[in-house]
């Protein structure tokens, strides 16, 4: 099982559109995929049209008292599962205070779901915090959408930094550019120093289209409503890069 957070210290960059649709191509492809919704905002659980579940037991899952598997719904499509956010997932970070080993209860808690699912998506809030730290233990990677702006090179470097200083895989940090608009020069520009200053940057790059606002419209992946669009044949070419780098994690 290979899990996969996509996060960035920063929100609005894309984070959510990268999480539904590349959870989507994993499953279309025949993998037996679940995403986790871990954003108290909710985008994932409303781009793929669920409820908000009850986080009643959130505590007993990070103390091992209940299964991760009793918070997971099944979605429209063939094999991809989903547990959806609540509101209320904005006290998680209190919940995780409150038990032991807490910077690896979501890696914990996700063993109970190893035999099932073949990629694991994690859709995660911005900020560095506790459950920040857990998403780092988590996860074979974090996929890092970047937006090509002056600050974007500062928040990379933040995140690096902190693996750094818990010892972890800074190889497994994997930024993209996502929100790209080629009109502007400061975007144009900084995506030939960003190539430099970040080794493990993927080539494949996110524009910034319509298309992936009307996501919301329509509640669904690109691939699902819009196929052959610009916008969703760079996901595909995303998420075969994805697939590359994380070709001999186990």
């Amino acid at each position: 099982m290979i899990v996969v957070g996509i996060y960035n210290l920063k929100g609005g960059v894309g984070k959510t559109a990268a999480a539904v649709n590349l959870s989507y191509l994993s499953s279309f492809e025949g993998n037996k995929t679940l995403l986790w919704d871990l954003d108290p905002q909710g985008s994932s659980t409303f781009y793929y049209d669920e409820e908000f579940n009850s986080v009643a037991n959130l505590k007993k899952i990070f103390t091992g008292k209940i299964d991760l598997g009793d918070l997971i719904l099944e979605t429209e499509y063939n094999r991809l599962d989903i547990i959806p956010s609540h509101f209320s997932y904005r006290n998680i970070e209190t919940i995780l205070d409150q038990v032991k080993k807490s910077k690896k209860r979501i890696k914990e808690a996700l063993k109970d779901i190893k035999n099932k699912y073949d990629y694991v998506f994690l859709d995660c809030p911005p900020g560095i915090s506790i459950l920040a730290e857990n998403i780092f233990h988590a996860c074979d990677y974090i996929l890092v959408p970047t937006v090509p702006t002056p600050l974007c090179l500062r928040t990379y470097e933040q995140i690096i930094s902190f693996f750094e200083e818990d010892e972890l895989d800074t190889s497994s940090v994997i930024p993209f550019l996502s929100m790209v608009e080629l009109r502007k020069s400061v975007h144009k520009n900084l995506m030939k120093v960003l190539k430099l200053k970040m080794p493990n940057l993927c080539t494949s790059y996110i524009p910034f289209l319509a298309d992936v606002e009307k996501m919301g419209l329509h509640k669904k992946p690109l691939a699902n409503f819009c196929p052959n669009s610009k916008a969703s044949n760079s996901y595909k070419s995303l998420w075969i890069e994805v697939k590359k780098k994380s070709t001999f994690v186990n």
